[in-house]
């Protein structure tokens, strides 16, 4: 928790509000690095695909060497990929990979974008990712990226020219970019967006090169550089005690999801960038070559310029608040102009700078982190002037109504605390992540109100308006509201206000399967948002299913309470599957939704509402044996999801793995990526294939070439490769249609693989054995047939199996097709087993 806390304070360069986050308290030094970048008006725009596309060591090297407003536009939030540190994967991963990049923007001193283009997981080209974006729209949001943020450069991560050569998401991001770059300044495009931007011309446009697009650092040696330009980002920041990649490496270790937590570099590095398009480099060896960064640029900015450029030379590190009544000067002035984009951006420098350099402490802390609608919060309210500069609080105000009048000076290191009640707006709406409010699409999310699109979060509702007059100039702080509380075992804690529902429910399993017709208990959880909750609720289902009772009574004393109702469902005689889903009625409203928390160490604390519905399947299926070891790797739901089909499941760790052990179970189950993240796995390895040896079954799912931490992880010849179909409705062939495994206990058939959600598998194996039999074949258009997806090896009297197959995303999503073939693969050379336990008892 230390490493990461100060992770995120090294680099900040002025205080944000960053939601939850523990307030900032800069040194000198940070103080003037921000007058530094006050005095610079220059920005650059980073532009890619994913959460940890990003170069941070660039975003770093612009935002603290250049000293320019640097920010990374990036077009998906992850949604689509896997999560190492927790279960939450699509829409919960894409908050917390939302978080994961502010958290490394607060470290390499950038901001944060995105578009409304959801990631879909795995796309091969360009063509195939656009046939699920909606190319306008996220055209739309590039042009409107540029538009707002008005940088005078923009670096692509990826390159425009190599479609279908690497992700076509990347390739996409690039594609767009350029598109985009004179759409900005073009009325006629996105004309409705001109209500609330402007046009915008960007200088140049660049792609962020390396020797890996070359194939080696030899090929790129040799190549013309003439178009390039490259800097150092090595280089020192002796008021940061550290170098540029330095920090860069713990920006980027910001993605825990993603295992990106590394070690950090030094030492002088080379970065290239391409030029592609704009005003001609013409010899010059920076990227803002010929474009006026100072306040030149501005008109009526001279004079401005004047008084903060001589604050910069002559900086105060021993007692910054001299330089107060100038900067004040200088907000006065800036009040004036008239370039929008400049005043407001640099406002909000400056008035950041004016509080760091006054030591003001402000601050509004409720008794609750969340609260309903109509409800009365009472807040602490904290103000203190760490400086001998005079400053008057004139009032506390805030959207709803709040006025509160002070007109009191805020003497030196003199601490005032108020106590103050908001009341909650009764059509306040619930701070959840905005783009989850509306159901989107496989390639896109729906946002209605236009003011939100690339927005990386909502925006606080609930704020206090800190009014001060500073040398008679008023000036306001605005902070939102926030809880402060303690814990014995972790200190003092933050976490943000929000607004929640007065109910929510959840059922607690989100696939339910029924392998027969037996009726089946299902728990609800109704949790309530205000004291005194009273109510019913009922399960909607599908109409060939029957739950009992149709309602049933809530009733919840106290705030924050949960109550468990159990509701029985009974299927139909036949296989079905659909949808369930609990409503909870308080009075003449209806409450749908689910209450879902994400509480990491890395990231604030994120409250995020969902529609509450599970999946419910009457399963047709057989299987053998009852005991499976689960050996977990980056994380999936898969032995909840076997346990659902009744098998009994035991976790287990390498320290875990030993004959006896394993001598109790029918098959183990090796987690997704388990061999590239768990730690001794490697050396179990022996004792695993013996376990095979002596009759079990051994499953492995995917893992990734890349930081392997076993030599072997099969007893026989295996080459991982990057083969995948991504494509989650191709073909399937059966390359052995007689095999065991396509045929007992369960018939497998083509509608087995039907309703398969994001992809058929990935990292397939390319070479192999020939121990083993490959018994599917598949493949994305246009390419020859991936056959590794299922390789089945005897070994002595078990089986080895490797699959690619993507059941960690199937088993959630209830796809019966998938549970029927695990099952069978669970079952391989168990036809008897049964009759041998009948003779063994």
């Amino acid at each position: 928790m230390q490493k990461t806390i100060l992770y995120i304070l090294i680099g900040i360069l002025f205080i944000t509000n960053s939601n939850a986050q523990k307030p900032k308290t800069p040194s000198s030094s940070e103080i003037y690095e921000s007058i530094q970048k006050l005095n610079f008006l220059g920005s650059v725009l980073y532009v890619a695909a994913h959460p940890d596309d990003e170069n941070t060591r660039l975003i770093s090297y612009m935002s603290n060497h250049a000293k320019a407003r640097t920010a990374y536009l990036s077009l998906t939030r992850g949604d689509g990929g896997q999560n190492l540190i927790g279960p939450e994967i699509r829409e919960l991963l894409g908050v917390i990979r939302t978080q994961e990049l502010l958290a490394a923007r607060r470290v390499d001193g950038g901001e944060q974008l995105f578009t409304r283009a959801n990631d879909f997981g795995y796309s091969k080209h360009p063509d195939e990712t656009l046939e699920i974006w909606n190319k306008d729209q996220v055209l739309s949001d590039v042009v409107l990226a540029i538009r707002q943020f008005k940088p005078d450069i923009i670096i692509n991560r990826f390159d425009h020219r190599r479609a279908g050569q690497t992700h076509g998401h990347h390739t996409t991001s690039a594609m767009l970019s350029m598109e985009a770059f004179e759409l900005a300044n073009d009325e006629s495009a996105y004309s409705n967006q001109l209500k609330q931007t402007s046009l915008w011309q960007p200088k140049r446009l660049f792609y962020n090169t390396s020797w890996w697009r070359y194939g080696s650092r030899e090929a790129f040696d040799k190549i013309d550089k003439s178009n390039m330009i490259s800097v150092d980002i090595g280089t020192y920041y002796p008021l940061k005690g550290m170098s540029n990649n330095e920090l860069a490496s713990i920006a980027s270790s910001q993605h825990l999801c993603q295992g990106f937590g590394r070690v950090s570099t030094r030492g002088t590095q080379q970065e290239y960038i391409e030029f592609l398009k704009g005003d001609p480099l013409d010899g010059n060896e920076t990227v803002f070559a010929g474009i006026d960064t100072s306040w030149k640029r501005v008109k009526g900015g001279e004079a401005i310029g004047n008084i903060l450029n001589a604050i910069e030379k002559n900086f105060n590190f021993q007692n910054p608040k001299t330089h107060i009544s100038q900067l004040v000067k200088a907000y006065k002035l800036l009040q004036k102009i008239d370039d929008a984009h400049w005043k407001a951006q640099k406002s909000k420098e400056l008035k950041a700078i004016i509080e760091m350099c006054a030591g003001l402490y402000l601050e509004a802390s409720a008794e609750t982190n969340w609260a309903t609608q109509g409800e009365i919060i009472k807040l602490n309210i904290e103000v203190l002037n760490r400086s001998e500069y005079p400053i008057v609080l004139q009032s506390l105000t805030n959207a709803s109504g709040l006025n509160i009048q002070k007109s009191m000076p805020l003497e030196n290191n003199t601490k005032f605390d108020f106590k103050e009640v908001v009341k909650i707006e009764s059509n306040a709406q619930p701070t959840t992540p905005y783009w989850l409010n509306e159901k989107g699409s496989l390639g896109m999310y729906k946002v209605k109100d236009a003011n939100l699109i690339g927005k990386p979060e909502t925006p606080r509702t609930y704020n206090i308006d800190f009014n001060v007059l500073i040398d008679n100039t008023p000036i306001t702080f605005t902070k939102p509201i926030i809880q402060r509380f303690s814990k014995p075992d972790k200190g003092e804690l933050y976490r943000p206000f929000e607004i929640i529902p007065e109910a929510s429910a959840k059922i607690t399993e989100k696939v339910i399967i029924l392998n027969n017709d037996q009726q089946r208990d299902i728990t609800v959880v109704v949790k309530a948002g205000r004291n005194n909750l009273e109510g019913d609720v009922e399960v909607c289902h599908p109409d060939d299913w029957s739950v009992f009772p149709k309602k049933q009574k809530v009733s919840i004393a106290h705030k924050g309470e949960e109550q468990t109702l159990v509701f029985t469902v009974i299927p139909p005689k036949n296989q079905s599957e659909g949808f369930i889903s609990p409503i909870v009625h308080i009075a003449d409203k209806d409450y749908t939704k689910e209450l879902i928390e994400i509480d990491y160490e890395h990231i604030p604390f994120q409250t995020v509402l969902l529609p509450s519905e599970s999946k419910i399947v009457r399963l047709d299926i057989q299987k053998r044996g009852e005991n499976i070891a689960y050996i977990q790797g980056a994380g999936d739901v898969v032995p909840e999801s076997l346990e659902q089909i009744g098998y009994n499941v035991r976790i287990l760790t390498p320290e875990d793995i030993n004959a006896e052990t394993l001598s109790r179970f029918d098959a183990v189950v090796v987690g997704i990526r388990a061999y590239n993240t768990v730690e001794n796995l490697s050396f179990k390895q022996q004792q695993l294939f013996d376990f095979i040896g002596n009759g079990g079954n051994m499953i492995v799912q995917y893992n990734t070439s890349y930081r392997l931490k076993a030599d072997n992880i099969a007893p026989y010849d295996l080459k991982l490769s990057r083969d995948r179909v991504t494509d989650e409705t191709a073909e399937v062939r059966f390359l052995n249609p007689a095999h065991e495994v396509l045929n007992f206990p369960n018939k497998i058939t083509q509608k087995d693989f039907e309703g398969w959600t994001q992809e058929r598998g990935l990292y397939f194996p390319n070479k192999w054995g020939s121990e083993f039999t490959p018994i599917l074949s598949m493949n994305d258009k246009g390419e020859p047939a991936r056959d590794g997806s299922l390789l089945i090896a005897k070994h002595g009297k078990g089986h080895y199996i490797y699959t690619g197959l993507s059941f960690f995303r199937e088993f959630p999503a209830g796809v019966s097709g998938a549970y029927r073939l695990f099952a069978n693969m669970l079952s391989l050379g168990k036809d008897n087993i049964k009759e041998n336990q009948k003779l063994n008892d």
